[in-house]
């Protein structure tokens, strides 16, 4: 079970740096744009890591706050979740 947690954080948070990527790239050509609804809810559904590094990578949503910090805390929530997985089950060293 918790590999399959880890499976679907990560093609989550891939899913959300992507999606960041396609958003600031449709922003410079002033095309169609993903909403922030959507983007918050790649972060909160798994994609907390992907969406951050989108952002910084990107750097897209750098100038609003909540962007910034929110995302910033869900990293740092999956990050602890994904540590705590792999310091309490022994069966995914194996």
């Amino acid at each position: 079970m918790t590999n399959v947690i880890l499976v679907f954080i990560l093609i989550m948070s891939i899913i959300a740096f992507f999606v960041m990527g396609y958003d600031k790239s449709q922003a410079k050509k002033h095309g169609q744009r993903i909403s922030e609804k959507t983007l918050w809810t790649l972060a909160i559904m798994g994609g907390g890591i992907g969406a951050y590094v989108g952002m910084q990578l990107f750097r897209h949503k750098t100038k609003h706050t909540n962007f910034r910090v929110g995302f910033l805390m869900l990293l740092i929530l999956y990050a602890f979740l994904i540590f705590y997985i792999f310091t309490t089950d022994s069966s995914i060293i194996a």
